[in-house]
């Protein structure tokens, strides 16, 4: 029989949560992904990253797990045996009904991140299967952003819809505040759009510890400022404002609540202290002339964007940086190009939700999250924890006042133990569980503890649908090639969990007829494209035109509130009812720097999304991981560039290359989050894994403290 070497070309959207949604045309030829390139017409074209170019790689990796695994060695060892799918999916329902049959279903423990399922049904499935099995305790929190979405939840009632790529080239100033667009991408639009700007005048001013790629290609000057203390010159800058009369009163008057309360704290009269220039300059390393300059130039200039990234909110009191930035746009009339509705209506939440039972697990009283007006109902439960502090959870459980004694852990489209902070006490938490399962595409560093792995297919080997409620972008994840080896989608992994716990009436529909039949309802509630039409475009964008004047804010006010009275209801010292300056712990000013001088952040690479990508050869040959120091700061120690550098303090170390740079500010070193953690047997890790030196504590509200860290650097011992 002769072969079928016809190639067909299949469109669908990058899934690797990068930030971006990118089109790709996958051209198949007998069965196999032959390239793959960038998809999009017209305004809606956008040119496809290193990573989604290096999918097919991915794909094809040939240490990527292909059959379901047992663990055979010590648990961290990545010791592992193959065993039959039957044979994993019995051990992983027994275990699941012993664990709930000996301690109740509020000891067991999961989470799903958003890698590499960004979209409707895969992420839903968990979920749905163990509400169906009684309940879980269920994470809280986002890592990337809780800051943020603290934030935007007592400020705007709801998380704004930021500004659009269509609003960028009209600026005439773009304030980048710990924003690297060509690098982490918020929006697959976005970076041409930034170069439109660019290349119609719009000026840009870039604030951040380093001079990132996006301050080399866009900005007209790049401000260093010290990790911690953004919102210190936020505030200098609203001092500034306030004093010379330029905030824009109306606005103030018709749009905002609680004004004349900032006002009191930025002047002083709070605490006796005017949020002067001067003094901002003594926090940030920002000299207050700077500030100054910059306060009336964003005042001067309109239309004016003040962009902020999520790493000046991954910090100890990030919320604050966030309130702080809504509040300035607030009171110069900025935040009316920031906000609006949904351009897909709240319709799509419900048709693109799996049916079933709400999780109906309690214990205890419900923690501070049930509170906030912006939270989703949809794990109707108080059994939940920070998705950061699963660690401390595990180790301390309902004597440390969590909700639970935790006995079993799954971990989903996630790795856990390499992203969240402190990973030498996840390490050691991991130990004391008695069952962990992993649904992986890789032996992570969290796979290497798991006791049984299940392994998953890509994106590019199942259906989905990806129609976020907040809008914006429309389109089918189509599958361009059969699942390899034995691997599944996460769909069928429960599905075969549910018949194993005797879930009779989990799911019968395939993906494919999940999506159709979801995509047929919102045709026909929310007036978007059909599934034939989508299936040949493959992607669909919807355009923002909402104002605050046309959808009023869903806060207690019915406006921006820079007095929050949910804040105020908490009654927390750390986070005060109008947006503060509030001193991280470890800080520069704090008494361990005594040992551990410099300051850490832990920013994004761009060949990786994440964790995702680091075990790619083609990546890996375009970056190293290194920790960059800036060059005073090596000097003082004798490290040369390329050295081989121990990174440390109380919490771990890692021994890692140096890049010698004046990227970095001095005072400060950044280690590129998302490298596998890889220890040696004395626990120094050599994978460059950021998380062994971060803290395993949140910010008041909730927010991951990546951020927030103090070290030493040291030339190894040879």
């Amino acid at each position: 029989m002769k072969a079928n070497h016809e190639e067909k070309i299949v469109r669908t959207i990058c899934n690797s949560h990068c930030g971006g949604t990118c089109e790709m045309k996958v051209h198949v030829r007998s069965g196999r992904i032959v390239r793959i390139e960038s998809g999009g017409d017209g305004e809606t074209s956008h040119r496809m990253c290193l990573r989604g170019r290096a999918y097919r790689q991915r794909v094809y990796a040939p240490d990527r797990l292909l059959y379901p695994l047992k663990r055979t060695g010590r648990r961290g060892s990545g010791e592992f045996a193959r065993v039959s799918w039957d044979e994993a999916l019995e051990t992983v329902a027994q275990e699941l009904k012993r664990v709930k049959d000996s301690y109740g279903n509020a000891s067991i423990l999961h989470f799903c991140s958003m890698a590499d399922a960004h979209a409707v049904h895969h992420t839903q499935a968990f979920h749905r299967l163990l509400c169906q099995f009684g309940g879980y305790t269920a994470p809280w929190g986002f890592i990337s952003n809780e800051g943020l979405a603290f934030a935007s939840g007592i400020t705007y009632g709801a998380r704004p819809a930021g500004y659009t790529p269509e609003q960028y080239p009209k600026s005439r100033l773009i304030i980048m505040w710990g924003w690297n667009p060509l690098v982490t991408q918020q929006g697959t639009p976005i970076p041409p759009a930034l170069c439109r700007a660019k290349e119609n005048g719009t000026k840009f001013i870039c604030l951040d510890p380093q001079f990132t790629d996006s301050a080399a290609v866009l900005a007209d000057r790049w401000i260093p400022i010290r990790p911690g203390t953004d919102t210190a010159v936020l505030g200098a800058i609203a001092y500034v404002l306030i004093k010379e009369n330029r905030t824009n009163q109306h606005f103030i008057d018709t749009y905002t609540f609680g004004f004349d309360r900032f006002q009191k704290y930025i002047l002083g009269g709070e605490d006796g202290v005017e949020k002067t220039p001067a003094w901002a300059e003594n926090i940030s390393g920002v000299p207050a002339a700077t500030i100054a300059e910059l306060a009336r130039m964003y005042a001067g200039t309109s239309p004016a964007a003040i962009v902020t990234g999520y790493a000046a909110g991954r910090t100890a009191f990030g919320e604050q940086f966030h309130r702080m930035a809504f509040a300035l746009e607030a009171i110069t009339g900025n935040a009316a190009t920031a906000s609006g509705g949904a351009p897909i209506t709240k319709s799509v939440a419900a048709i693109t939700q799996l049916p079933g039972p709400p999780n109906q697990v309690e214990a205890g009283a419900p923690p501070r999250w049930n509170a906030l007006p912006y939270r989703s109902a949809s794990v109707n439960s108080s059994a939940r924890v920070n998705v950061s502090l699963f660690a401390d959870a595990i180790l301390k459980g309902k004597a440390g006042g969590y909700p639970a004694d935790y006995k079993l852990l799954w971990l989903s489209n996630t790795n856990y133990l390499n992203q969240l902070a402190e990973v030498n006490k996840a390490a050691g938490a991991f130990q004391k569980l008695e069952f962990i399962l992993v649904t992986e595409q890789f032996m992570t560093a969290s796979a290497r503890f798991a006791d049984i792995i299940l392994p998953v297919c890509t994106f590019l080997e199942r259906n989905d649908l990806y129609a976020p409620p907040g809008g914006g972008i429309y389109a089918l994840v189509n599958k361009a090639i059969e699942p390899l080896g034995e691997s599944k989608s996460q769909l069928q992994i429960c599905q075969a969990l549910a018949a194993k716990l005797g879930i009779s009436d989990y799911n019968d529909k395939s993906d494919e007829e999940l999506v159709r039949s979801m995509v047929a309802r919102l045709s026909q509630e929310a007036g978007l494209p059909y599934f034939d039409t989508l299936k040949e475009r493959g992607f669909y964008r919807i355009k923002s035109d909402g104002a605050p004047a046309k959808n009023p804010f869903p806060t207690p006010s019915g406006k921006i509130e820079i007095f929050s009275g949910v804040a105020a209801k908490m009654n927390h010292p750390g986070i005060p009812p109008v947006p503060e300056y509030l001193e991280t712990w470890e800080s520069r000013n704090d008494p361990l720097t005594k040992n551990y001088p410099l300051q850490l952040i832990t920013p994004h690479l761009r060949r990786r999304a994440h964790s995702q990508f680091d075990n790619l050869p083609w990546l890996r040959e375009l970056q190293a991981q290194a920790v960059d120091i800036n060059t005073a700061d090596a000097e003082k120690r004798g490290i040369g560039d390329g050295a081989i550098v121990r990174v440390f303090n109380d919490r771990g170390e890692m021994i890692i290359p140096a890049r010698v740079t004046e990227r970095v500010m001095p005072g400060v070193v950044a280690v590129p989050q998302g490298a596998w953690y890889d220890p040696d047997e004395t626990g120094a890790d050599h994978g460059g894994c950021a998380n062994v030196l971060t803290k395993n504590v949140t910010s008041p509200a909730g927010a991951f403290v990546s951020n927030t860290a103090l070290v030493q650097v040291e030339k190894a011992k040879k």
